[in-house]
């Protein structure tokens, strides 16, 4: 009886702190899905319309126009640290999820651009139906 009491008073606090998402998100990753693509590396993805510090890989974010601040491997000889920072604009579609990549020049230079290296389209998730 004490643990069911216990249970009840303390589930309501446990999921206070779980985000709720409706039927409907999107996705990004840093991971890469290609492999085959010659100077393709993985990116670290900074932060997502500003916000950074995030909990878990694939990132879930709201449907929309996103601005995603990507860094990429530090690849140069001799250098320390984290490879350049990049901004890009990222149009995230409904039950999309996004492979975001570095494409480098070569393995020896830091500069990259960013790439989508793959969409896959998220299992569970609901597009809308169109407003009529």
């Amino acid at each position: 009886m004490r643990n069911k009491l216990l249970l009840t008073l303390v589930s309501p606090l446990l999921l206070a702190g779980c985000a709720t998402w409706g039927p409907t998100w999107s996705e990004v990753t840093g991971q890469r899905f290609t492999r085959t693509n010659i100077n393709r590396f993985p990116a670290i993805i900074e932060s997502i319309d500003g916000g950074s510090a995030f909990v878990s890989d694939p990132i879930r974010i709201m449907p929309g126009l996103r601005r995603v601040q990507l860094q990429g491997p530090s690849m140069a000889m001799g250098r320390a640290g984290g490879g350049d920072l990049v901004n890009f604009e990222l149009n995230a579609e409904p039950c999309k999820r996004y492979y975001l990549n570095a494409q480098m020049r070569n393995n020896l230079q830091t500069e990259f651009e960013p790439v989508i290296d793959f969409v896959e389209t998220i299992a569970g998730c609901t597009v809308p139906a169109p407003a009529k």
